[in-house]
């Protein structure tokens, strides 16, 4: 019989999960990094059991690639994943949206334009963590007026299997401005407009992806 984790044991695996969770989803990871349990290990302090937990609970949800071998990587997405993600931001994404629109009190709107400024100033920046960090801050600041957590949930595993992709996206896009459809996001929502909304959410979380698979 397998002794049951202490509470000490799953609070450290829990912080390297959430460590790493937070790297892959921000792009600080690049598609098809390699990683070990020992480097993990080493780097967060702990033994090879929390680094194995860790990253065995990232690989369930497709953040991490784990080979019959053990290898560890980041996935490498192919065109037609890419193309799945996509669409599944799209129905995801117009759905929170849509369902937090009937509660968007002018506080909301007030955050969105502030979070867009930072937005912004990793553009100037050239700051691609901070650029994706900022703008998925953005987007989950407007689906939490949604209240639908188990959606939610489900986009930002999608957000995750992407993050190393965004990075590369990125580098791609060569931005110099903060992303135009946040801009009609916020209108949208200033006038009560729900296919407004729907719309320029749409574009926002496909657009970009699009040009990966051109």
């Amino acid at each position: 019989m397998n002794a049951r984790p202490t509470d000490s044991q799953t609070a450290t695996h829990d912080r390297v999960y959430r460590a790493l969770r937070s790297r892959i989803m921000h792009g600080e990871m690049a598609p098809g990094q390699a990683l070990t349990l020992r480097g993990i290990g080493k780097e967060f302090g702990v033994s090879m059991t929390p680094a194995r937990e860790a990253v065995r609970r990232l690989a369930a949800e497709g953040a991490l690639f784990l080979s019959s071998s053990g290898r560890v990587s980041t996935p490498e997405l192919t065109n037609d994943r890419i193309e799945e993600l996509a669409a599944l931001r799209a129905l995801l994404e117009v759905e929170l949206a849509s369902r937090a629109l009937p509660r968007a009190h002018m506080a909301l709107i007030d955050r969105l334009q502030t979070i867009n400024m930072t937005v912004a100033e990793m553009v100037t920046k050239r700051d691609a963590v901070g650029y994706i960090r900022s703008n998925l801050d953005f987007h989950r600041t407007l689906y939490l007026r949604a209240q639908a957590p188990a959606m939610l949930a489900i986009a930002e595993t999608v957000w995750l299997q992407l993050g190393p992709t965004m990075r590369a996206l990125y580098g791609r896009l060569r931005r110099t401005e903060p992303p135009h459809y946040h801009k009609l996001i916020i209108a949208a929502l200033k006038a009560g407009d729900e296919p407004g909304l729907r719309l320029a959410v749409r574009s926002d979380v496909t657009q970009g992806l699009r040009l990966l698979v051109a």
